[in-house]
């Protein structure tokens, strides 16, 4: 099942959040930088420890002080005009997200709108490709039943909910 809210995700009481992370993974600005803050520096002691994460993967730490158990560090694309593999990193993001959730046994995972803040993917671009990602991974692994799209914009959650209702 794939929910869409308008909230806060580090206010999500699920197993795992993901997190729009930078290849660094040591933190940054907009919902990266909302998750370390409410987390703690937990998340960031661990972060420091995995090394960095390549566009299109994700790696997971505990979640700190967060709902969860366990935040999963999405790296997506930097948006460069969208002919340098960006649908297929971005798409991968989902799919590697849902399938470490699983791998972790988690049933229920938390995205934000993944490289559609800082990195710039337009928004009507990227919801077709991560609902399209999301439903081919949550059919590839059953036991992750919920996935929850937390937003904090109004028009961003009606671009993806338009997608999911195709």
């Amino acid at each position: 099942m794939i929910d869409l809210v308008a909230g806060d995700i580090t206010g999500q009481a699920v197993d795992a959040i993901v997190n729009a992370a930078n290849p660094t993974l040591l933190g940054g600005g907009g919902v990266d930088g909302a998750i370390h803050r409410a987390g703690g520096p937990a998340i960031l002691e661990e972060c420091r420890r995995l090394g960095g994460c390549e566009p299109g993967d994700v790696k997971a730490t505990g979640a700190g002080r967060l709902p969860a158990r366990y935040v999963l560090h999405a790296v997506g694309p930097i948006w460069r005009g969208g002919g340098h593999g960006e649908p297929e990193l971005l798409a991968s993001c989902h799919r590697r997200a849902i399938e470490l959730a699983a791998e972790l046994g988690c049933k229920s995972v938390a995205f934000a709108a993944i490289s559609t803040g800082a990195y710039g993917y337009p928004v009507e671009l990227a919801a077709p490709v991560a609902i399209g990602a999301t439903q081919a991974a949550l059919a590839a692994q059953p036991t992750v039943e919920l996935v929850r799209f937390v937003f904090r914009d109004e028009g961003v959650l009606r671009t993806y909910a338009a997608e999911l209702h195709e």
